[in-house]
């Protein structure tokens, strides 16, 4: 990458802002890259790959411009479940009436509509709750045939065409990658994206099927939105990479009042691991319209922030919002003074997961509490797949954390991790000279002066990923 001009975020949780119609320029791509965006997301739901390609073009301009390494995530639409068409395009659903769902692809009316999905036709019992437009309607099974369901609507209200149905009581025998999702991941794998968003996740399996053809070209992020999945959450946290809590379909599948304790527990479970954690979904939601969030939006911020989430993330607001700058000035602005506050250093050191039981994680805990008790300016890790640096970053140092890999694509992939400042640089065979370019990085980055200290992690033999297990403290000379 070209020479950089000096760029640090004054924060430690990170912040992805979602592309679209509103942020799709290099001029508005590069004022969210300098108000605080450290990773784009680009969701597959909507617009062309040229769409795509053009905006993943961009942000690579901005990045070799910037010197600094940007995220770019990849979020495929998953499996989208949807009644079918009406006759008048819209009806109106009265509560207690009868209503069908059934496989005729003839128009629906008020009495019945065509559920184009078997599968849930099959896996629903007597009883089970289908929610259609986003939870907006809510019915329930009353009889069951091999071709249709028959229901009863608990809340009523209108419902056109096409929309959503959610089956929150019910594990569904469908893959989480459709066909347009592999063609999506083939292009996005192709075109050297750094995070796949696997959607609709219900089962490891979901996880196993997308690692088998994304391998290690990118870092699977698991979107855990289904109940389903909190069912399987360990299962499922040790087969990916990284996490999202989607509040926003979890919400519409749970009670309201269940989700902020499944993103306490997501988030919670993700850091035990030391799996980088994103909380997602209608963080800023007002500033789609508005030039400042409510209060409220701004709590919901700042408790992510508490919790130790490795980043906090834009959707609506960045991507078709009136707002687009504004959203990731302010969510920089929340992030950074919470992190300035007392509390949230308290926070922070009480929630922090024992270390585990294996040499790696031993090193990154004693470059922690080094690190703490000499004010060392930094934490230097060298980190050939991440393995290194994610360690480090699980412990939540006050010190920042510098990581230092020969590979670009690991560079890019901490974009996402918590306290994480990666650099490129070229490799290092010895102790010797990883600490002389650990203390040439801290002073060129603008972490440290000559007599400052740092602490450096490293494993040796280097270039080996996964062997952290040296340790050193320096004094920049």
């Amino acid at each position: 990458m070209s020479a950089r001009p000096r760029l640090r975020r004054r924060r430690r949780t990170k912040i992805l802002a979602t592309i679209g119609p509103a942020s799709s320029t290099p001029e508005i791509l590069a004022r969210l890259f300098q108000a605080g965006a450290d990773v784009f997301r680009l969701n597959f739901s909507h617009g062309a790959h040229e769409d795509h390609a053009q905006r993943i073009a961009m942000i690579r301009a901005l990045e070799e411009k910037m010197g600094r390494p940007i995220g770019i995530l990849a979020d495929v639409q998953g499996p989208k479940l949807r009644v079918g068409t009406f006759g008048g395009g819209r009806v109106h659903l009265q509560t207690g009436q009868s209503f069908r769902l059934d496989l005729n692809p003839t128009p629906g009316n008020a009495m019945r509509v065509n559920l184009p999905h078997p599968e849930i036709i099959a896996a629903a019992g007597i009883g089970a709750t289908l929610l259609l437009d986003d939870g907006k309607l809510r019915l329930r099974v009353t009889r069951k045939h091999e071709d249709a369901l028959e229901t009863e609507v608990v809340t009523g209200g209108p419902l056109s065409d096409r929309k959503g149905v959610n089956v929150p009581d019910v594990v569904l025998p469908i893959p989480a990658l459709t066909e347009k999702d592999r063609a999506d991941l083939a292009f996005a794998l192709d075109h050297g994206v750094d995070y796949i968003g696997l959607s609709f996740v219900q089962r490891p399996e979901d996880v196993a099927e997308a690692r088998a053809l994304i391998g290690d070209r990118a870092w699977i992020m698991v979107k855990l939105e289904k109940p389903q999945a909190l069912d399987n959450l360990d299962a499922i946290l040790a087969l990916t990479d990284s996490v999202m809590v989607a509040r926003g379909d979890l919400g519409v599948e749970l009670p309201p009042e269940e989700v902020p304790l499944a993103q306490k527990r997501i988030v919670r479970a993700a850091r035990q691991r030391g799996l980088p954690v994103v909380v997602a979904t209608q963080m800023l939601e007002s500033m789609i319209s508005a030039p400042a969030p409510t209060r409220a939006e701004a709590s919901d911020v700042a408790t992510a922030v508490f919790d130790g989430a490795d980043a906090v993330m834009l959707s609506a607001e960045t991507a078709a919002g009136q707002y687009p700058y504004e959203a990731v000035n302010i969510m920089d602005r929340i992030v950074a003074r919470v992190e300035q506050d007392d509390g949230w250093r308290a926070q922070i050191e009480a929630s922090r997961p024992a270390p585990e039981h294996s040499a790696a994680d031993a090193i990154a805990a004693a470059a922690r509490q080094i690190a703490h008790t000499i004010e060392a300016r930094a934490i230097v890790a060298f980190t050939a797949s991440g393995s290194t640096a994610l360690r480090v970053a699980r412990e939540r140092p006050e010190a920042p954390v510098i990581g230092l890999t020969p590979s670009l694509a690991t560079a890019r992939r901490l974009a996402v991790v918590w306290g994480a400042h990666a650099v490129v640089v070229p490799e290092v065979h010895s102790m010797t000279d990883a600490v002389s370019r650990a203390s040439k990085t801290a002073m060129t980055e603008g972490f440290a002066q000559h007599g400052e200290e740092i602490v450096v992690a490293a494993g040796v033999p280097f270039g080996q990923a996964g062997t952290t297990n040296a340790l050193r403290v320096a004094a920049i000379k």
